[in-house]
């Protein structure tokens, strides 16, 4: 749809996905997911937190039962979607406008972490064919954590890196 805006955050969900049912029985799933910047801070030559951003999320039906299982609080995520303003107007104060991004596509960040992927509603397994074990209601990090090297002391400087060689 033409003049949608669409975004992709990278962050952590803030609390467990809250799945409800409408009056129609479409599952409807909410959650939130927090984004921190890393800034570099040349007085004390170390990163520091920065502005973060919190976004309420949404999803609807098969998508929304899918997400609910397969996601935790502390959930490291890779969310897109199109970013939607709503209107609310209660029956006993003043109009609520707030911001929601509509879901198209949720995964794992795989910096941190590993995950195996169940496809949601297959077939039972052939006779000789590999089972993948039933899926566990989170991403599951690998133990022992995988040891990430610590941020450079001095941020790189620019063209710092080999220019690769051009075809033609």
């Amino acid at each position: 749809m033409a003049g949608e805006t669409k975004i992709t955050i990278v962050g952590n969900l803030a609390d467990n996905p809250t799945l409800k049912y409408s009056d129609s029985g479409a599952a409807r799933t909410t959650f939130t997911v927090i984004s921190n910047e890393r800034v570099w801070d040349s007085s004390t030559r170390n990163y520091r937190d920065g502005d973060s951003i919190s976004m309420p999320c949404v999803a609807w039906r098969q998508y929304a039962e899918n997400i609910a299982a397969s996601l935790a609080k502390g959930s490291r995520v890779v969310v897109t979607g199109v970013l939607k303003q709503r209107t609310h107007q209660p029956a006993d104060g003043p109009r609520q406008v707030y911001t929601e991004l509509q879901i198209d596509e949720v995964g794992a960040c795989l910096r941190f972490a590993t995950v195996e992927v169940t496809k949601a509603g297959s077939r039972p397994a052939q006779q000789g064919a590999a089972t993948v074990p039933p899926a566990t209601g989170a991403f599951e990090a690998t133990w022992p954590p995988v040891q990430v090297p610590p941020a450079p002391a001095v941020p790189p400087t620019v063209g710092s890196w080999p220019t690769p060689a051009m075809a033609g």
